[in-house]
């Protein structure tokens, strides 16, 4: 895995944590959006943690570009800020997590496992408050009403899957997946891929998947 954060000794100091632990490797550092694509690049890791604030380009706008470009790894975005706002903007951009930098040390490894196995990971706060915008509104969506299929497309947007990739896995049509895809959002009564992600997290719809080897 990667690190990007312009502060030298927050970059330091999650190297000897995560190189604590046998199944994870730390490939590279970066202290800028512009000097983390370029190292993106070259070394390709399973996981780049993210820091929002950096100089020149956000940590939002390096996701984006990630997305953009479809490169392989995936953005865990570690955060000072836990507005709605940040959050939606990033599930919106395709991050793999949203963590808050008050996370513990388990969390952050935990969160770090599960962003490398296609888990979309969002802090505990963060889907807690989430969860209590669902609940507080006038007419509740339920998941009762999707259909089997479509709870499978459910899960796999919450995995943060493309259509692409859900047609692959699910041996589906593109048109037929974003069908789907439609019929979801409408059925739960909300109008973004964001707002499904959230719906599934603050419902507990997806589960952490099985750790392998040692990941960079």
């Amino acid at each position: 895995m990667a690190i990007v954060d312009d502060h030298a000794l927050v970059r330091e100091g999650t190297v000897q944590l995560l190189e604590q632990e046998a199944d994870l490797q730390v490939v590279g550092q970066a202290g800028s959006g512009e000097e983390a694509l370029t190292l993106l690049d070259a070394l390709d890791p399973d996981v780049a943690l993210v820091d929002v604030n950096l100089p020149g380009m956000s940590g939002l706008e390096l996701a984006r570009q990630v997305a953009g470009r479809g490169l392989r790894y995936r953005v865990l975005v570690v955060s000072a800020y836990d507005d709605h706002a940040y959050v939606s903007e990033a599930l919106e951009v395709g991050v793999g997590g949203y963590l808050i930098k008050t996370a513990s040390a388990r969390e952050l490894l935990d969160a770090v496992r599960a962003v490398a196995d296609g888990v979309v990971v969002l802090d505990a706060g963060v889907s807690a408050r989430l969860g209590r915008r669902h609940r507080s509104a006038p007419e509740s969506p339920s998941a009762a009403a999707l259909t089997a299929r479509e709870n499978d497309v459910l899960g796999l947007l919450a995995r943060g899957r493309s259509n692409k990739e859900i047609a692959a896995e699910l041996a589906l049509g593109l048109r037929t997946v974003e069908s789907h895809v439609s019929s979801v959002l409408a059925k739960l009564g909300v109008a973004s891929r964001t707002e499904a992600v959230a719906y599934a997290h603050s419902r507990r719809l997806i589960e952490p998947e099985s750790h392998g080897e040692a990941r960079p």
